[in-house]
């Protein structure tokens, strides 16, 4: 579980999207940042979060969010998973698990009765001046949207 709190400044994080452009926290500044931290491209559980963002997104915008989406996938995974379901948002690359790790969202867990090492399913509001205002801990994939913005 992570360690960071609301009100706590969001760790900056440089990377890449799905189509190779680079991608930072600053890159969201002046607009308020729906962080999603997922496991893996288009898995079951993934996909239905996903896509539920996907489906919420004009939603998001209106209310003046930014949404985007971080896992230790590589920008080639995540142009297949983009391309797969429309996914109106970036995916950002972790390979090198730093954004997670900055985040504190990867670590021991259990998953299927198995004791595994792994990303944390969790999200972060930021908002304009990359200040965390929410943090999510228990996503619910089908109904994430709601859970963001109630």
């Amino acid at each position: 579980m992570t360690t960071l709190q609301t009100g706590m400044p969001a760790p900056d994080f440089q990377s890449i999207d799905q189509d190779g452009n680079p991608i930072s926290l600053s890159s969201f500044k002046g607009k308020k940042l729906v962080l999603y931290f997922y496991p893996k491209d288009d898995t079951p559980t993934c996909t239905t979060e996903a896509c539920n963002l996907r489906d919420n997104y004009e939603r998001f915008l209106s209310m003046g969010y930014a949404v985007a989406g971080v896992s230790p996938d590589t920008a080639k995974s995540h142009k297949k998973f983009v391309t797969k379901y429309t996914l109106p948002f970036p995916l950002i690359e972790d390979h090198e698990k730093k954004i997670v790790n900055a985040y504190a969202v990867y670590g021991p867990k259990k998953f299927m009765g198995k004791d595994t090492i792994g990303v944390y399913r969790t999200t972060f509001v930021i908002d304009e001046n990359g200040i965390i205002e929410k943090i999510i801990t228990d996503v619910k994939s089908k109904e994430h949207a709601d859970q963001i913005l109630s």
